[in-house]
């Protein structure tokens, strides 16, 4: 079998292990070379050719720097490798001319690599990372698939892409000026009034782009980029930030460029967004950081279920250990339960905007989701809830310790994860904190990084896991799947659940993924009014009517996959659309 070592060099530290990797390792004990030290960074070097595959270094080294990782069978050489005991990417996906390509997978798992090397960034080396081939065995390496024809162009410089970026909060530093006159200049389709009003952008062209906000970032990227005039249009994330008809507004816009026939890829973590944009998907499996394969071709439909199932048939491969269950959960199901906090009426107002609440009751044992529009009045009510914001009218009824996660992240702790939590959580170190928020998170793997130098999923996941490391009796969740793949966000959701459960506790969770609301939800708030000038919130009411009201609201249907129960867009004006809107059925009918 082979097998791939993989050394992370932030955590390989010499200085402080004295190199256990080499003195446990029965190789290097018979004189072979095995494991080796490189001159230029004193750093361990695995031999892959001689790696019996025994494992003994993973145990001993405590840093946890190194890992061995049989590789299946079938795999033929890879797309690319970027250095010895360094990150692997098996295969690349299709492009296919007026279709949108979804990419799934998880984080670290080869998505950037992949889009590097077909927009021109990065030349794939086919697995000898020590010499640059030439194109001319790109080419041949391709011969037969749809991507020999692809790379002729591109080496020829004949292929125009387009990307949105993933980190779009990062735009006023790099660009300045009026939203309006940025976009004039990228309009090389001339179709700025169209995209403009798609996207809701109209309203925020005269204003400076370092005054916007993450949402209003996002649509400007998302606008930027389809104005371009381009033969691949890539997306990364392209949801994120976005409320839910915003994020059905972006799927028009990038639908809109496939129907005209270009090549759009999309990478995405909201599985209603994937489903409703995408024609296909490809499926990423692997070991985040170690390396990734692309699975084949398949209809968004299947694309989706076969993740959820979590087994792979024509690969024959299993990528998680249990399917993901979706329950249909009917009003009738809803049953009273013991009441833990209680609120009146609120009333908020701010210069220029006020927001109002029905009175309601948080009982044990349950999460509550809020959703609705940006600029609503969500995290206000959040923040009233946590005493960070109190009100001008009402109050809560009952005083019950909250702990809470916000919606934007500060990594300002000056320290590593380890020692952040050391001081945050009162139970760290205990076998509960391992097994309920260290396994969970996937902590262990950035204990030692420095809080400030924490990726985006990584300080989120670190925020939620520290806010349910606090006692208290309402955890209190604002956009908690931010910046996570759908793996993380799921494994949140059991984390939750489960911590909910064990300690009597209730949880409120402010988000926009409707398939992880669906997923993670006992009942639900929803929001409604005029952003950024009114807003109203009901009283917490079952999913089903919750949700009814808040798609009629914006006009979209969602229908129930028969397969895995799922939610799932209806395409607008489509036969179901029309039926469940005569129905008054918005979200759960199945299909």
């Amino acid at each position: 079998m082979t097998r791939i070592a993989i050394l992370d060099h932030d955590r390989c530290q010499p200085k402080k292990c004295n190199y256990v990797c080499i003195e446990y390792c029965p190789g290097v004990r018979m004189e072979e070379d095995t494991i080796t030290i490189d001159p230029k960074t004193k750093k361990a070097v695995f031999s892959e050719e001689l790696c019996q595959g025994c494992g003994i270094c993973t145990k001993r080294c405590y840093l946890g720097a190194v890992n061995i990782i049989n590789l299946p069978e079938a795999l033929e050489e890879p797309i690319h490798r970027y250095g010895q005991n360094q990150f692997e990417l098996f295969g690349l996906p299709n492009i296919k001319e007026g279709s949108v390509v979804g990419i799934l997978g998880p984080n670290g798992i080869g998505k950037s690599t992949i889009i590097k090397i077909l927009s021109g960034e990065l030349k794939p080396n086919l697995g000898d990372y020590e010499a640059e081939p030439e194109w001319e065995e790109i080419i041949n390496y391709f011969k037969g698939s749809q991507l020999q024809s692809y790379f002729k162009k591109l080496s020829e410089g004949n292929v125009k892409t387009s990307h949105k970026p993933q980190m779009v909060d990062m735009l006023p530093k790099v660009v300045k000026g009026k939203v309006g006159s940025l976009l004039n200049h990228v309009d090389e389709r001339n179709k700025l009034d169209e995209v403009s009003k798609t996207l809701e952008i109209d309203q925020i062209l005269d204003r400076d782009i370092s005054k916007l906000s993450g949402g209003e970032l996002q649509r400007i990227a998302i606008a930027a980029a389809a104005l371009k005039d381009a033969d691949f249009y890539y997306f990364d994330e392209p949801t994120s930030w976005l409320d839910v008809k915003q994020r059905l507004n972006a799927v028009k816009v990038i639908r809109d460029l496939a129907e005209e026939g270009k090549s759009v890829m999309v990478i995405e973590h909201d599985l209603a967004a994937l489903d409703a944009m995408s024609d296909y998907v490809h499926i990423l499996y692997g070991h985040p950081g170690a390396y990734g394969v692309v699975a084949q071709m398949r209809g968004v439909r299947v694309g989706i279920n076969a993740y959820i199932g979590g087994f792979l048939k024509e690969e024959n491969v299993r990528i998680r250990r249990q399917p993901i269950i979706f329950e249909v959960r009917p009003p009738a199901e809803i049953i009273e339960g013991e009441t833990l906090a209680e609120y009146t009426s609120l009333k908020k107002s701010y210069d220029g905007f006020s927001i109002e609440t029905e009175e309601g009751e948080i009982q044990h044992n349950e999460i509550i989701t809020a959703f609705g529009p940006n600029g609503i009045g969500k995290t206000t009510f959040a923040k009233i809830l946590a005493a960070v914001t109190k009100p001008d009218e009402g109050k809560i009824k009952k005083k019950v310790s909250i702990a809470y996660k916000p919606q934007y992240l500060v990594s300002d702790f000056d320290g590593t994860v380890q020692e952040f939590l050391m001081t945050t959580a009162p139970t760290y170190g205990t076998n509960i904190f391992k097994t309920e928020i260290v396994k969970p998170f996937m902590l262990d793997e950035i204990m030692d990084k420095t809080v400030k130098d924490l990726s985006g999923g990584e300080l989120q996941r670190l925020a939620v896991a520290a806010t349910l490391a606090k006692d208290a009796d309402i955890y209190l969740f604002d956009e908690p799947t931010a910046f996570l793949d759908v793996e993380q966000r799921l494994r949140a959701a059991r984390a939750i659940q489960k911590i909910i459960e064990s300690r009597h506790a209730a949880s409120i969770i402010v988000d926009h993924d409707i398939v992880f609301i669906d997923y993670i939800s006992d009942r639900a708030m929803v929001f409604y009014g005029e952003p950024g000038i009114e807003g109203h919130a009901t009283s917490p009411m079952d999913l089903r009517s919750a949700m009814n009201k808040f798609l009629s609201d914006v006009g979209i249907t969602f229908r129930r996959d028969k397969e895995t129960k799922r939610p799932r867009v209806n395409k607008f004006g489509s036969y179901l659309d029309r039926e469940q809107k005569e129905k008054g059925e918005y979200y759960y009918l199945e299909s």
